[in-house]
């Protein structure tokens, strides 16, 4: 574990666990970190991979600039992190919620440069507000509370939104009150500057140009009863608009995946992620996306 500095001077902290095989960036989602990440980046590490996660800037552990919560300048973070830790060929990028902003427009933004396959998560991918042409997704109105809501009671907001983020409800109980409190223990790490500026920025960036930048196999999972990123507008407009993509629905899951259905994500990432060794002479690495399904339950 160490930090990198980004071309603007942003100290980025990231955990470098390497397995010995091919590298797979997983980017955290909102409001959190990369700890919560853990459980997949240990079982992957296990299995050979070379597992890198980090705090986004503003984030955990890494510094609170004033500026950069657009998503080229968080993507340029992402190439800054692949560069700085070596981790630029044979590359598997996965995304978590807003994490997939970063995935997508890494692709096109930089062209994919180095990556082999990607992974979208419970991902914001494509556009999340309700248009005319995205009937499916929150009303604007709804997001825009989001910030209202930081702004009034931060903490009071955060320990609410965990609830619905993890799908707990007066008889649902798919986490425990430990697991939300952590959550919001992450949550808090963060600047309120830069948890309001991301809020605007996953909530309001249109991806839907950067699709056709997707140019490896890409899996994208996505819980149906998910109320934080609605999967209409998402999930399976993501994996339609992607070639090469494999969609896998959890059926009745909420939105914080890495937690509710941890097992079965490690287990359909290790699946898809294939075989850790990295590619050798002109060979290229391609990801299991002929899985149909992935192993339920």
């Amino acid at each position: 574990m160490s930090y990198i500095k980004t071309r603007d001077g942003v100290d980025l902290f990231v955990k470098d666990w390497d397995g010995g095989g091919r590298p797979v960036i997983l980017i955290h989602g909102w409001p959190l970190s990369a700890d919560s990440w853990d459980p997949q980046a240990v079982a992957l590490a296990e299995a050979g991979f070379r597992v890198v996660a980090y705090d986004r800037r503003g984030f955990g552990r890494s510094g609170q600039p004033w500026s950069g919560y657009d998503y080229d300048s968080l993507t340029d973070d992402l190439v800054d992190v692949m560069q700085a830790t070596g981790a630029t060929e044979d590359v598997s990028l996965v995304g978590f919620s807003m994490g997939g902003g970063e995935v997508a427009r890494y692709m096109s933004r930089h062209r994919g440069k180095g990556v082999v396959s990607a992974a979208l998560v419970g991902s914001v991918v494509p556009y999340l507000p309700q248009a005319d042409d995205n009937p499916d997704g929150v009303p604007k109105a709804e997001l825009e509370k989001i910030v209202q809501g930081i702004n009034e009671d931060r903490p009071a907001f955060f320990a609410d939104f965990f609830r619905s983020f993890f799908g707990v409800g007066l008889i649902s109980h798919p986490v425990s009150q430990e697991v939300l409190d952590w959550a919001w223990g992450l949550a808090m790490q963060a600047s309120l500057r830069s948890t309001v500026e991301c809020a605007k920025a996953f909530g309001f960036t249109d991806f839907r140009g950067d699709l056709s930048a997707f140019n490896v196999p890409t899996l994208v999972l996505h819980g149906t009863a998910d109320a934080t990123v609605p999967i209409g507008a998402t999930g399976r407009k993501a994996a339609a608009g992607i070639a090469n993509a494999q969609l896998v629905e959890y059926d009745g899951a909420p939105h914080g995946l890495f937690a509710t259905e941890s097992d079965r994500l490690t287990r359909d990432l290790l699946t898809f992620l294939g075989n850790p060794a990295r590619s050798g002479g002109n060979e290229s690495f391609i990801a299991r996306s002929d899985i149909q399904p992935l192993q339920a339950g």
